[in-house]
């Protein structure tokens, strides 16, 4: 069960993609089987990794993405530091300044206040910003510099790259799920897992030992 659901949310193969590998390993499982387990095992497996992540800096880049689910264009929220790792993720039917402020409560939530946070020319994201510092009175500074945000943009792209394969999502829930998944597998190979053994291990083995 693991090693398809790790296929899946690591690399850029559909569900029948992994049928097909399985069965050349003499395993047989219906690729339908697989898209359960893998709702049965990601909300697990996410919520492990979040007790076990990495501190990130205290300088955020902030944007948000399109994802397509049920047909429609949802958005997803993500943040990362000045060396990359990832701050947090949310994905949400709305762009405004509810959602974003959403978004950064819950990144700060996991992480504490930033001392910087960079954005785009978003209205719905400077509000949230300057709300937060408003009812914080934390001296965050808000930047809106197009090329300090590249970061983030490139990172998009890899969670891009993974979801491209499954053609959109069949339901928000479904969405939320699998992209939890592919996230925490994302921040895994980014070296964010704090291994409990302090030995060197594969994304792999260290995606498996959330299950532990």
């Amino acid at each position: 069960m693991l090693t398809c659901v790790h296929l899946y949310v690591a690399y850029r193969l559909s569900m029948p993609h992994i049928e097909e590998m399985m069965q050349e390993c003499g395993v047989f499982v219906d690729h339908t089987t697989i898209h359960r387990w893998a709702l049965m095992i990601l909300p697990v497996l996410a919520a492990a990794f979040r007790r076990r992540k990495r501190p990130v800096g205290n300088s955020w880049r902030m944007d948000e993405t399109y994802v397509l689910v049920g047909g429609q264009w949802k958005y997803l929220y993500r943040a990362v530091d000045r060396d990359g790792a990832t701050v947090d993720f949310l994905l949400t039917a709305k762009r405004d300044l509810a959602t974003a402020r959403r978004f950064l409560e819950r990144a700060i939530g996991q992480h504490g206040l930033p001392d910087k946070v960079t954005i785009d020319k978003s209205g719905a994201n400077t509000a949230a910003v300057k709300h937060i510092q408003a009812d914080t009175g934390a001296p965050s500074e808000l930047r809106q510099v197009k090329y300090l945000n590249n970061i983030v943009e490139q990172d998009h792209r890899a969670i891009k790259r993974i979801i491209r394969p499954m053609l959109g999502f069949q339901s928000f829930r479904y969405a939320r799920i699998l992209l939890a998944g592919i996230e925490t597998m994302h921040m895994i190979k980014k070296g964010q897992l704090d291994c409990l053994d302090k030995q060197v291990a594969s994304a792999a083995d260290q995606f498996y030992s959330l299950a532990a």
